[in-house]
């Protein structure tokens, strides 16, 4: 724990542990906009593979009278996000139900991350010449933000495909205000236009900062506790991990039924979102 960090003060510690691997390599904790996260990819992306290779290990092997444990648990997996998607969801489009379980599943997987001693990967990448990183994708911005990005690409998409182009336009220019008389409606264009944009945007940077906060506020948590004394941080250490099982859980679920919800509003026409 804090032993590892050697000469490294609070502060520095800290800050160790909350800079990436990134190319081009960050100074003095700064980055731009063109910054690489070496360690966020590579950990999203391993985890993803993991959830593929999970998901094909048990397609090749299935057994509808003899089910192995991680058949059980992902049958229950699916059963709650279906059920989710039932009550949320208006309508029926095959790629939602896939598309939530997917996301669950892999933001999880990434949440829990967090749980992984905070000097015990870096300190084992010390020993090939890495002396940064950070292991938590969720905990850094580009993560939540791109997956939220995603989801708000799918929001324009189903939005046009359902209301057409020119019903996605009204959409923005009679939404939310919708007066009786044309004069009116006309005067409350610009109004309806501005809030309707901040609605719109609203969604995928709620989400990506909501997960992000989280995420990185229990990071910081966990760094906290080992500056302690060792035989001190299991303890408060202890309780934090279990809480923060949680924490993850809660904000993948939160993630995956906002995608829901926003989708299924998505599909709705003009006349069943007033």
């Amino acid at each position: 724990m804090a032993e590892s960090t050697g000469d490294l003060g609070p502060v520095e510690y800290i800050q160790h542990h909350l800079t990436n691997l990134s190319v081009p390599p960050a100074v003095d904790g700064k980055v731009d906009f063109w910054t690489f996260h070496i360690d966020t990819f590579l950990f999203a992306a391993g985890l993803a593979v993991l959830v593929g290779w999970a998901a094909k290990k048990v397609g090749d092997h299935l057994d509808p009278d003899k089910p192995t444990g991680l058949q059980n648990f992902l049958e229950i997996l699916l059963e709650f996000v279906e059920q989710q998607v039932k009550d949320a969801f208006v309508g029926y489009n095959p790629l939602i139900g896939p598309l939530a379980f997917t996301l669950f599943v892999w933001i999880f997987l990434m949440n829990a991350m967090d749980l992984v001693p905070v000097d015990l990967l870096p300190w084992l990448a010390s020993f090939i010449g890495i002396h940064y990183l950070k292991v938590v994708p969720t905990a850094n911005l580009d993560t939540p933000l791109a997956l939220a990005g995603s989801v708000f690409a799918l929001i324009i998409f189903y939005n046009i495909k359902v209301k057409s182009g020119l019903g996605f336009v009204k959409m923005f220019l009679f939404h939310p205000f919708a007066a009786g008389n044309i004069i009116a409606k006309i005067l409350l264009i610009p109004v309806n236009i501005v809030m309707t944009i901040v609605e719109e945007l609203a969604k995928p940077v709620s989400m990506g900062l909501r997960l992000f906060g989280n995420m990185f506020a229990g990071e910081l948590i966990f760094i906290l506790i080992a500056l302690l004394p060792w035989w001190i941080q299991w303890l408060p250490g202890g309780a934090w991990a279990i809480f923060h099982v949680l924490i993850i859980t809660l904000q993948a679920f939160i993630f995956m039924l906002l995608t829901i919800v926003y989708l299924s509003l998505a599909h709705q026409s003009m006349d069943e979102g007033h």
